[in-house]
């Protein structure tokens, strides 16, 4: 078997290890159910988030009291307009 392979098998199976249920989805946090837009603006705002959190365990990047795929779907968007952001200045 060809150790890129063997590598790429072991890196997708350690990092879907850590996917799993949010129990705390649909539950009401300080500022409320967090949805798509909120999702979204903590998507483009998660660099930042990270340096932050280092210095503050009050900061986190993710908000877990949220509503699931809606909140889900804002993040990932807003994580990845860096990358298209990122592209089209290279050109």
């Amino acid at each position: 078997m060809n150790w890129r392979i063997m590598l790429l098998a072991i890196a997708v199976l350690t990092l879907g290890g850590c996917a799993g249920a949010n129990p705390l989805t649909d539950t009401q946090g300080s500022g409320g159910i967090a949805g798509f837009w909120s999702g979204l603006w903590h998507g483009l705002i998660c660099p930042v988030a990270l340096v932050i959190s280092w210095f503050n365990s009050d900061v986190s990047m993710y908000e877990v009291h949220n509503n699931g795929g809606w909140y889900n779907s804002g993040f990932v968007l807003g994580a990845g307009a860096w990358g298209i952001l990122r592209g089209s200045r290279s050109k």
